[in-house]
């Protein structure tokens, strides 16, 4: 005697749940083609640009190296320039006590 199969003795096929996974899947893919591409695209740009401007920030950057090495070496030049003989300081000299209020 062979009873029928109930209901919750078969076993569930998985295809339903499946498919509606391969649908969000298109449907995201298809979402999100544009911006994606319009990434990858500008990337691609930016990096066309950037292989003609990276040869000129070098000697953009070069430049500014050497510019600042003079500078600095300027300054270094200047700052070590000693004269010789006595200097000025501003201030009052020291001597003998001078009396302005007594004349004879």
């Amino acid at each position: 005697m062979s009873h029928p199969a109930s209901p919750s003795s078969r076993r569930p096929r998985p295809w339903g749940t499946v498919g509606a996974g391969i649908a969000a899947v298109a449907a995201c893919a298809v979402c999100c083609a544009g911006p994606l591409l319009a990434l990858l695209g500008g990337l691609g740009a930016v990096s066309a640009l950037a292989s003609f401007w990276v040869p000129a920030l070098a000697v953009v950057a070069v430049t500014a190296a050497v510019g600042a090495y003079v500078l600095l070496r300027r300054r270094q030049a200047s700052a070590c320039d000693t004269t010789t003989g006595p200097v000025d300081l501003g201030l009052p000299a020291v001597g003998p006590a001078q009396d302005t209020k007594h004349t004879h």
